[in-house]
């Protein structure tokens, strides 16, 4: 009989303890759905009548262009100046310029291939050669005519790509960046409003991975010497260093942490930020960093030696100097200097 009543008890209690989770349930509303995986645009929308593969699988972002049918141009960049570089007012608008210029009418400019990938792996794909994306294996040799003209990058970068003598001796600066900001999702749930904000709140943060060393040392110095070392340390007590499906492309990976549910606050440069929220209005909001333009990022232009295509290199590197910096402003980078825009970046 003992026995019995505490069944019934633990049986009652327990269908207490389930009614009482229902109501609760029930008063928080229903349960969250599941976050989806952001769906980028194609760069020029889709190609009639042919057949396309731009959902969140197999998609191929960052090497735009048709591979099988010999380049105009090849571009190797890193990502986060995409959105100007490959936008109207640069790619968009190079072909046009060209058919206008007498000694560059003559050059067929159909087939621009441009490289957005981040800083080391582009290092990486000129130093082995090859990329895989997924089953495919790409050749990027020079004797696939895949071998960039031009390589757009920062300071170390440049410098690898020097030793191993792909580019020229010396670079150009074209863009300087406002800096860091953060980024969180749209209506900003946990009240984020500064670098403080962050660790009180006990956000989980995302920033570039480990491959990206330069970006994180660049991003943890900005950091501390803006709120010093402690702080700084428990900013990034909740990184997130790892997510199912995570490419080590910082312009790719940060904000499908913050979509998908996997962080609550991102941290990268100002412009990308703004690009994503422009991108995607519906998930994101920038939170600007006080002081952060203290601490810009510039990237540089440098010419490969011995390019496959000579004029059409000369021709962009041309066109490009005469508008990059009245365009990259638009984008919210920051407005270079006279002394700053153009200045030579020596790399040997």
């Amino acid at each position: 009989m003992v026995r019995w009543r505490v069944f019934l008890t633990t049986a009652w209690d327990a269908i207490g303890l389930s009614h009482m989770g229902t109501a609760r349930a029930a008063e928080q509303g229903p349960p969250p759905q599941p976050l989806e995986p952001l769906v980028w645009p194609l760069v020029g929308g889709a190609q009639p009548g042919i057949r396309t593969f731009a959902g969140h699988t197999n998609t191929v972002l960052d090497i735009v262009g048709r591979v099988g049918t010999p380049p105009s141009l090849v571009i190797y960049t890193e990502g986060n100046h995409l959105m100007v570089l490959l936008g109207k007012d640069i790619v968009g608008a190079f072909p046009a310029w060209a058919r206008t210029q007498p000694q560059y009418a003559h050059l067929s400019l159909d087939n621009i291939v441009v490289v957005t990938m981040p800083q080391p792996i582009v290092v990486q794909m000129v130093r082995t050669g090859v990329i895989a994306l997924g089953n495919l294996t790409l050749d990027v040799s020079r004797a696939s005519h895949l071998f960039p003209d031009i390589v757009m990058g920062g300071p170390a970068p440049q410098r690898e790509l020097r030793k191993l003598g792909v580019v020229e001796a010396q670079a150009h600066y074209f863009s300087r960046d406002r800096g860091r900001a953060l980024l969180v999702r749209k209506g900003n749930p946990l009240g984020i409003h500064g670098l403080a904000d962050v660790a009180r709140t006990g956000a989980r943060v995302a920033q570039a991975d480990s491959v990206a060393a330069g970006a994180r040392a660049g991003n943890r110095a900005a950091i501390e010497t803006l709120i010093g070392q402690a702080a700084t340390d428990a900013f990034f007590a909740k990184e997130v260093e790892h997510f199912p499906g995570r490419l080590g492309i910082t312009h790719r990976d940060v904000p499908e942490m913050i979509a998908r549910g996997y962080a609550d606050v991102g941290l990268t440069q100002y412009h990308l930020i703004s690009y994503w929220v422009r991108t995607f209005p519906n998930h994101f909001e920038l939170v600007p960093i006080a002081g952060a333009e203290q601490f810009p990022v510039k990237i540089a232009f440098g010419r490969v030696v011995r390019p496959l295509r000579p004029e059409a290199a000369k021709a962009f590197a041309e066109f490009f100097f005469s508008r990059a910096r009245d365009v990259y402003p638009h984008y919210d980078f920051a407005r270079m200097r006279d002394d700053e825009y153009g200045a030579p970046l020596a790399l040997a």
